[in-house]
């Protein structure tokens, strides 16, 4: 059985999150997403709109994902170990970093090849907040006709 990994924050679920399942769930058996939780999220310097508890239960129930699990820390070799993950799933904006690089060579030896997706254009969860943002100064309830 072919296990692949794939992790991140999942706030305000959207389209490229549906096409990343889909993609990896294509390359393997079964699926598991890491949720990162909200105290790592903080210590990123970044806070979710959508609590953990929330954020885990939809990608949980999202068709293209057999589980998901807590992401605690940063260490997804150690994860990958764990879970018996043999794929590792993540954005094509790593691709070609030295980080990534040497993350590759690392999870090589292990037996676990880092399969890089493209991102979704246009749309991503930092531009949905963005607008919910500039949509949320405007006062929406005023129908006064001013």
């Amino acid at each position: 059985m072919i296990i692949g990994y794939t992790t991140g924050v999942y706030d305000l679920f959207h389209i490229g999150h549906i096409n990343l399942f889909k993609s990896a769930k294509g390359m393997c058996d079964k699926l598991i997403v890491g949720v990162t939780v909200d105290e790592l999220v903080s210590y990123k310097g970044k806070q979710a709109m959508i609590p953990f508890e929330d954020r885990i239960e939809i990608v949980r129930s999202c068709k293209y994902v057999d589980a998901a699990v807590p992401q605690y820390d940063m260490d997804k070799l150690t994860a990958c170990k764990k879970l018996g993950a043999t794929y590792l799933f993540v954005g094509d904006d790593w691709y070609g970093t030295e980080k990534w690089t040497n993350y590759e060579e690392e999870f090589a030896k292990e037996g676990i090849k880092i399969i890089y997706f493209p991102y979704t254009k246009g749309i991503s969860s930092t531009k949905i907040a963005d607008s919910l943002q500039s949509v949320k100064g405007k006062n929406l309830n005023d129908h006064s006709g001013k």
